[in-house]
């Protein structure tokens, strides 16, 4: 495990699930710290601040760790949080970066509910191998195509191009397949304003992006597995972007 996965997955376990903020803070963080979740403000200060209030909230927290991946100074990592034995339940997809030591200087985050009932696929568990680590660029590549082609441009003839026809859908709003892929984007005249950034390893691809769904601007943070040069699997976050007035931070990008 590399120095930033390792503090990434500590700042995750011993901060937020053990409560030790002096430790993250001595030993995962940087010297300064970025911050772009929702409600937690700027700073080292700051996530003291939100979380030493979360704790009180909150003081049975179980937190797993379902997968995680690097690609350079950036760490992904999906995570199941259950709060005050199943209160709240969360799925979290975040995003860090990390200093030339590999302290974590930077955070982005989207978090969703986990839903009280299951469709056909769990939101986020299920079995996923890393590989394919030699084809790292050329499937970000396949999916930065995705978003200009299908999801900004519009040309939803090339849709088959990049999804795959059986698809492995985790959207709960979704059925199972690439065509209820489509319809659904079809039908809620889904496009990406901007993509903010996209990361990789191997045949996992996550891309950060700002998007309008059903006449809602969404910040959505989208996983996919790929296999052949096509998007096989695909699991997703998004939250309602929130208005500048009500900002503590620099915002979700």
């Amino acid at each position: 495990m590399s120095k930033q996965l390792e503090n990434a997955t500590n700042l995750y376990l011993r901060g937020i699930r053990d409560g030790q903020i002096k430790e993250v803070h001595d030993h995962y963080m940087g010297d300064s710290y970025t911050q772009h979740s929702t409600g937690v403000p700027d700073e080292k200060e700051g996530f003291e601040a939100f979380f030493v209030d979360f704790f009180k909230r909150n003081p049975k927290r179980e937190i797993t760790i379902v997968r995680s991946f690097e690609d350079g100074p950036f760490v992904f990592v999906h995570v199941h949080q259950k709060l005050n034995d199943g209160e709240a339940e969360w799925v979290t997809a975040d995003i860090f970066r990390s200093d030339d030591e590999g302290r974590i200087v930077e955070h982005w985050d989207v978090i969703d509910a986990y839903p009280k009932e299951i469709g056909e696929k769990d939101p986020i568990y299920g079995e996923v191998s890393l590989t394919d680590l030699d084809r790292t660029e050329e499937n970000k590549k396949i999916v930065r195509r995705f978003f200009v082609d299908v999801l900004q441009n519009k040309e939803w003839d090339q849709f088959e191009k990049y999804v795959s026809d059986d698809l492995i859908q985790h959207n709960q709003e979704i059925a199972q397949g690439g065509p209820s892929f489509k319809q659904y984007l079809l039908e809620n005249d889904a496009s990406a304003d901007f993509v903010f950034k996209v990361i990789g390893q191997g045949n996992l691809v996550v891309a950060y992006s700002k998007m309008w769904i059903a006449n809602q601007d969404y910040a959505i943070m989208q996983l996919f597995r790929l296999e052949d040069g096509k998007i096989v699997e695909h699991w997703d976050n998004k939250e309602v972007m929130p208005k500048k007035s009500e900002l503590t931070n620099l915002g979700k990008f």
